[in-house]
């Protein structure tokens, strides 16, 4: 019996080890490997759909904030990172939960990272949420959220891009496609900057609007990146825990700098006057941000979740997965133009999708490939 234990614990660990797409899991669990990749799955599955929900809702909310009579940039950049209390209580009640350990297994012990390790990096992930925030809003208030999703979907390339440098990220054909693909869809709108303007904003906004959006989604790449680094060379460790500390350490340090600029700025003086001059009404305006706020940080802990399952570059394909259907969700909303040249744009972005989700069930197929010849190499040589 200890033999067979023996045999399962070093299969395991080989799996995690020879892992592309997870963590390496401090605790040997003695579960067969078939359902602990069930539950894994079950639980991305769960991040997904709740992720997409939610930055859907999000994204909605924000544009209504705008078309109903918004018009603050550090409102509308506030709200989507100031959400981070609601994680709080989760994040309490899972640090008091005891864990109990399988009969006979092992633990590593990865020393803690430095208090100014955490720091520094908490300041780095959440400076960089921050400037994202920022350049979005601006984006929300020069772009229609057709035209806005569109050209976020070249946020991959930026994040291949920085993965490649940051995390080692290996470059196949399908994955090359995909980025390609991806950023011709979104250099096709801004070939072509009179498509879907909004009303009553010129020219040169509407510029500022598509600069604004692309260096976001520049920033967006470079922090799901950075997240996976993080995850891999300073925490180093697997929880649901240090998940909710990244989400929750980065948007405090993103909300105490947005909240600076948003004093600096003034606008706070007009928040009376924005309030009563809003369409639906102050109760509408207020729900209005409460929910966006809420909406942005369940979608934020949701990347940051599939950073930590996967790799930074697949949780932005599942972030891209919103990329043909917001247009779709806004033509009905807002009533935006769907004209032929989004189209032929909503067509690449699924194009490039498909394609780096085919290269993710090719990974997967190949790593449990090995295994199982792992296994089999490792069981016939402990019964020679």
């Amino acid at each position: 019996m200890a033999e067979v234990q023996h045999i399962q614990l070093h299969v395991m660990e080989s799996k995690a080890a020879n892992s592309s797409t997870g963590p390496v899991s401090e605790t040997s669990d003695f579960r067969p490997p078939r359902r602990i990749n069930i539950i894994r799955w079950l639980r991305i599955v769960i991040y997904v759909i709740v992720g997409f929900s939610s930055s859907a809702a999000a994204s909605l909310l924000t544009r209504l904030y705008y078309e109903k009579g918004g018009t603050s940039k550090w409102v509308g950049t506030l709200v989507q990172v100031v959400g981070f209390p609601i994680l709080l209580l989760p994040c309490y009640f899972i640090s008091r939960r005891k864990v109990i350990k399988p009969s006979g297994a092992t633990t590593v012990e990865t020393p803690a990272p430095s208090l100014l390790s955490l720091v520094c990096v908490y300041a780095y992930l959440g400076l960089l949420i921050a400037g994202n925030a920022f350049l979005f809003s601006v984006g929300f208030e020069y772009l229609t959220l057709s035209t806005l999703s569109l050209i976020s979907a070249s946020q991959l390339a930026f994040n291949a891009f920085f993965s490649y440098f940051l995390n080692s990220q290996k470059f196949t054909p399908f994955i090359i496609n995909s980025v390609f693909l991806l950023t011709i869809s979104s250099v096709t709108l801004v070939a072509n900057s009179g498509s879907g303007k909004p009303p009553a904003v010129s020219d040169g906004k509407y510029v500022l609007g598509i600069i604004c959006t692309l260096t976001a989604t520049a920033t967006g790449g470079l922090s799901l990146a950075s997240q996976q680094m993080v995850f891999r060379k300073v925490l180093k460790r697997q929880s649901v825990k240090v998940v909710l500390d990244v989400a929750i350490y980065q948007s405090l340090v993103a909300s105490i700098v947005l909240s600076i600029g948003f004093l600096a700025s003034g606008e706070w003086k007009g928040l009376k006057r924005e309030m009563e001059a809003y369409a639906p009404g102050k109760s509408a305006y207020i729900n209005t941000l409460v929910w966006t706020a809420v909406n942005w940080q369940v979608s934020i802990f949701c990347g940051v979740a599939l950073v930590f399952e996967l790799s930074a570059l697949w949780a932005n394909v599942i972030g891209a997965v919103g990329v043909p259907i917001a247009p779709v969700i806004a033509m009905i909303v807002f009533h935006d133009k769907m004209n032929g040249l989004k189209g032929i744009s909503m067509a690449l972005a699924l194009w490039g999708l498909l394609s780096y989700a085919y290269q993710q069930y090719l990974d997967e197929r190949n790593l449990n490939g090995e295994t199982k010849q792992h296994s089999v190499v490792s069981l016939s040589k402990s019964e020679a």
